[in-house]
């Protein structure tokens, strides 16, 4: 005869297996896109499988836009992606009958300037600016600045930050910005260009295409006696309006197929805006400078805030302190060391 206890012993393990055999297995977490792929910002916290997924549907979305500018404009990128997604926040199902029934919206302008029949020659508009900041002869005196400011960032860190800089006549330019994160160095050496940040794929970046025609740029505007150099295929298009200001809209090719418009201030002369486009697979990527409180500095003229927008972000740059031709060590142009990871 068996025991109560022998004859329990099946029954209450019959019992565990039922339940084990009920109750769903705990699945294993999924490996998230960032702990897999480098420098991933926007897309964080969804598995890998679905990252993946959307890359596909990006990629197929880039394809069809090549098919329809290949197939109806011989290859011209007239369709992007931004043909159709213009940044709203929710997409709109229902007709607007007040926009169907009113006057189209003003377009925004084309990024190509195309030359306006009366307006006046490049000469005189760059002339003009040259005098406007002090003249061929005081600009020809500067031969290079260090210069200390902030800068603030828009969004999730809006903290100021000190600025160094550093540049030397005729295309020379070094920026530091400091950040507890760490610094991040651009520089731009009179032929190639560099970028080394805490958050980015590379510790050191070469700056190509677009993005080293920019740097080049920035760096010829910062002892501009050589601005009319600085682009070519000048063309002027008519005046437009900033802030109520009226200005000079001119435009130039910086190189390839990077063009910049500038925009000088009718009334003074003086630069107030710099809009340049880089090409890519996807459209032009813009970038944007607005120049503000012109001063005095050995008597040249110099904008000592500027804002700098560009697709994934702003900055606001401020100088506090500029040393007009001071000794400034070559080792400042050369390519910057591995961004530090501590801020100063």
């Amino acid at each position: 005869m068996k025991s109560r206890s022998n004859q329990a012993a099946p029954r209450a393990l019959g019992a565990l297996l039922v339940c084990l055999l009920n109750t769903p297995l705990a699945a294993q977490k999924p490996q998230m896109a960032e702990e897999v792929f480098k420098n991933v910002q926007v897309l964080k916290g969804i598995p890998v499988n679905e990252f993946l997924g959307i890359m596909g549907f990006f990629s197929a979305m880039i394809g069809m836009m090549n098919v329809i500018n290949k197939s109806f404009f011989a290859g011209r990128q007239v369709v992007t992606c931004y043909s159709c997604h213009r940044g709203g926040p929710n997409p709109k199902v229902t007709p607007n009958l007040a926009a169907l029934y009113s006057p189209p919206p003003e377009n925004e302008p084309d990024d190509i300037v195309k030359q306006a029949p009366d307006a006046p020659s490049v000469d005189q508009i760059l002339d003009k600016y040259i005098q406007a900041i002090g003249g061929a002869q005081r600009l020809a005196g500067l031969t290079s600045l260090v210069a200390k400011g902030t800068s603030v960032g828009y969004g999730l860190n809006p903290d100021k930050r000190p600025v160094e800089i550093y540049a030397k006549a005729p295309a020379l330019r070094t920026t530091i910005v400091h950040a507890e994160a760490g610094d991040t160095i651009t520089t731009y050496d009179g032929r190639a260009g560099w970028i080394a940040a805490p958050n980015i794929p590379l510790p050191v970046l070469p700056l190509t295409g677009g993005d080293l025609e920019g740097a080049k740029l920035d760096a010829e505007l910062t002892f501009p006696a050589r601005i009319k150099q600085a682009l070519g295929q000048w063309r002027v298009g008519p005046q437009s309006e900033i802030d109520d200001h009226e200005v000079q809209v001119v435009q130039g090719t910086s190189g390839g197929e990077a063009f910049a418009t500038l925009y000088f201030d009718a009334e003074s002369g003086l630069l107030v805006r710099q809009l340049r486009y880089a090409s890519s697979p996807v459209g032009r990527m813009p970038t944007q400078i607005d120049y503000s409180d012109y001063r005095e500095v050995s008597g040249v003229k110099m904008p000592f805030r500027w804002t700098v927008l560009w697709l994934d972000g702003r900055e606001n740059f401020e100088l506090t302190e500029v040393q007009p031709n001071a000794p400034v060590d070559a080792a400042k142009f050369a390519k910057p060391s591995p961004a530090p990871t501590t801020g100063k």
